[in-house]
């Protein structure tokens, strides 16, 4: 069995180890963190599958935490727990690279689900996925989870990346943003829920910031997303 290492940076006591016994049967151990200084040095130590980020923590706050990992190129999935009915944060997380989120106070056994489909998504190398994928100056490999505009990197998030390469996959058709959500967040599509919109919004910033390229990633109202490919 493949043991996978998880950080959770909360200053809730009895959720963390709730969660640390919940898990170790899933055969996932849990590393806890209670203060947002802790959490990034911690993290910036040592490898996790995940990151459980709290918003809301004595120190640097979850979004301060964030910015710092995804600045110093850290693309460990991340997790946000936001305040429950404040939208304005899960946006804000997402913005600055968060993969989900889950509003306080959940269900653990939500928050369970939402760990697993975080780290099958991320870990899953499906044997009928070509590892590379061109699209004009667009590159993307799957197994390295990385992309290029032209010569240039594209710093993706995991879900950014997932995004991109199935859009890539089937540039010039609509993908349905159903099908995004699952293969993205290991989810379905949830009524009101801007996460997917968020992320493509992110990419379609650093599309644009890398290069002046005629690729788009248009919204198909009612249906889903689609990467224009350049005209011949």
């Amino acid at each position: 069995m493949t043991t996978n290492h998880l950080l959770i940076v909360d200053d809730d006591a009895g959720l963390t180890e709730m969660l640390a016994e919940y898990l170790a049967t899933e055969g996932i151990t849990v590393r806890a963190a209670r203060t947002g200084t802790q959490g990034l040095r911690d993290a910036q130590r040592n490898d996790y599958d995940l990151i459980i980020l709290d918003v809301m923590l004595p120190g640097l706050s979850g979004f301060e935490v964030l910015s710092r990992l995804r600045e110093s190129g850290s693309r460990t999935p991340v997790l946000m727990l936001t305040a429950r009915g404040d939208d304005v944060d899960r946006i804000v997380g997402l913005e600055m690279g968060a993969d989900d989120y889950l509003p306080k106070p959940f269900n653990p056994r939500e928050l369970t689900a939402r760990i697993k489909a975080v780290l099958r998504r991320s870990s899953a190398d499906p044997a009928d996925e070509p590892s590379d994928v061109e699209i004009g100056p667009l590159r993307a490999q799957y197994q390295r989870r990385e992309a290029w505009l032209g010569d240039k990197p594209l710093n993706l998030t995991n879900a950014e990346f997932i995004i991109l390469y199935r859009l890539m996959r089937s540039a010039g058709k609509v993908v349905s943003r159903e099908t995004l959500t699952r293969a993205a967040l290991g989810r379905q599509l949830l009524p009101d829920d801007r996460s997917l919109d968020t992320h493509v919004s992110n990419l379609r910033k650093k599309l644009s910031d890398a290069t002046d390229t005629e690729l788009r990633i248009r919204s198909i109202r009612g249906s889903g997303y689609v990467l224009a490919p350049p005209e011949n």
